[in-house]
């Protein structure tokens, strides 16, 4: 049995509350638009990392984690992409990784939208954690985790809070 925590666009940004909503995971993946070394490194903190990089990471983090990355986590196969959008208007990339790969679990982020989906077509669960960060369009920070006991994905939990706007002086 694992307990994982996902997130996707930090941007730069750890929320402070990532240390305790994330403190019993065996595993964090991060889903691109890191921000920054320095968020793999609080994160590593609490549990080993998973990443992929995204559109807005620079080569720092593109040397430490690559476009896409594919590994088993119990009896599932997790594919986990930056720019995949979703059941039924998956990106190019995203439709050949599926199609080649065949995982049960895909995870992508870009979109800032959390989004946790069946889909039948391709038999995978599909996961967007929305945004962790404070940049971007989103008007919520979310992350989420869940646990995955062999074939079975349980006790999913999302963090979720609004957005602090800037303020204008």
């Amino acid at each position: 049995m694992k307990k994982i925590g996902i997130l996707s666009d930090t941007h730069g940004y750890v929320h402070p509350n990532l240390f305790t909503f994330f403190k019993d995971c065996h595993e964090i993946w991060h889903v691109g638009d890191i921000g920054g070394e320095e968020v793999l490194s609080e994160l590593n903190l609490i549990a080993p990392v998973k990443a992929v990089f995204g559109n807005c990471d620079d080569w720092a983090i593109r040397k430490e984690t690559s476009e896409q990355l594919v590994f088993d986590c119990e009896e599932h196969k997790v594919a986990m992409i930056h720019i995949g959008g979703r059941p039924k208007a998956y990106s190019p990339e995203a439709q050949l990784l599926i199609a080649k790969e065949k995982p049960t679990i895909f995870v992508s982020g870009h979109s800032h939208i959390l989004r946790v989906l069946n889909d039948p077509q391709h038999q995978l669960l599909f996961i967007n954690p929305g945004a962790a960060g404070r940049y971007g369009i989103h008007t919520r920070l979310t992350f989420l985790r869940f646990t995955i006991d062999g074939k079975e994905i349980e006790n999913l939990e999302v963090y979720d809070e609004p957005k602090q706007k800037k303020v204008q002086i």
